[in-house]
């Protein structure tokens, strides 16, 4: 059988089923940025843009998006969130973003976080692409999760070599 869990023994895609998964506590943090120029961050954080207002839009796109990553990831499963916050940085000519995603239940929330940062970010994309349409997204990732078998997991924890193991399961 595959280290894949969303294949079977023939390695079709399959949702994987979590009803024998305990019920926990269950917690998933990701980040990403956009890469923009000073100018733009500086306009960003002084709310200088003339499109709505720039971090109440993108943190609330983020968390609708990460409501409805069932519906955007097609073998991720329904899941029940606690909570979704959404949280901006700023570097020199960066706007990061995290996003931290809860739930108690059978399989986490990595999806739901990473999905909640990928939108958030391509609406701050959507809202400086008239100043800068050369921003760029990147960088997301799943930075920790808790709950579960596993317990915690942060990606800074992983020596290098470590990180062509198999993926934390959900």
């Amino acid at each position: 059988m595959s280290e894949l869990t969303h294949l079977d023994d023939d390695g079709r895609a399959r949702m994987v089923d979590v009803g024998g998964k305990p019920v926990t506590r269950r917690i998933a943090v990701a980040e990403g940025r956009l890469d923009t120029t000073a100018w733009v961050v500086g306009l960003v954080r002084s709310d200088g843009l003339k499109k709505a207002d720039v971090l109440p839009t993108a943190r609330i796109a983020g968390i609708s998006a990460a409501k409805r990553t069932s519906e955007l990831i097609p073998l991720a499963h329904i899941v029940p969130l606690d909570a979704v916050s959404i949280d901006f940085g700023f570097e020199e000519s960066a706007v990061t973003i995290r996003a931290t995603a809860s739930t108690t239940g059978r399989t986490g929330v990595e999806m739901e976080a990473l999905t909640a940062v990928a939108v958030a970010g391509l609406t701050l994309h959507d809202m400086v692409k008239a100043v800068d349409p050369a921003a760029q997204l990147g960088g997301i990732r799943l930075v920790e999760k808790r709950g579960g078998k596993r317990g915690v997991w942060r990606a800074d924890a992983l020596p290098s070599s470590e990180r062509d193991a198999p993926a934390p399961d959900g």
